[in-house]
């Protein structure tokens, strides 16, 4: 799942060197963070949030076929 997270992400943003993805695994869910440059984040969101939600969809039918559940965060890398 990672994988295609990470993916997307660069084919959608300005600065794909800037794309980070981690993922933690807790009892049969997964948690993936996704961190892009501050500029990207709208790219990476989309209008009303469509492309995050396509993204998040994409996600959970990895999911489903591997009997997990999965959580997206998406995160700027200049707020940690």
């Amino acid at each position: 799942m990672k994988e295609i997270v990470e993916y997307i992400a660069k084919a959608l943003v300005n600065n794909p060197d800037d794309v980070l993805v981690e993922v933690e695994s807790n009892d049969g869910i997964v948690n993936i963070k996704l961190n892009v440059n501050p500029d990207d984040m709208g790219k990476v969101i989309g209008k009303q949030g469509k492309i995050a939600n396509s993204i998040r969809s994409i996600l959970k039918a990895c999911a489903i076929k591997e009997e997990k559940k999965v959580n997206l965060y998406i995160d700027s890398k200049d707020s940690e």
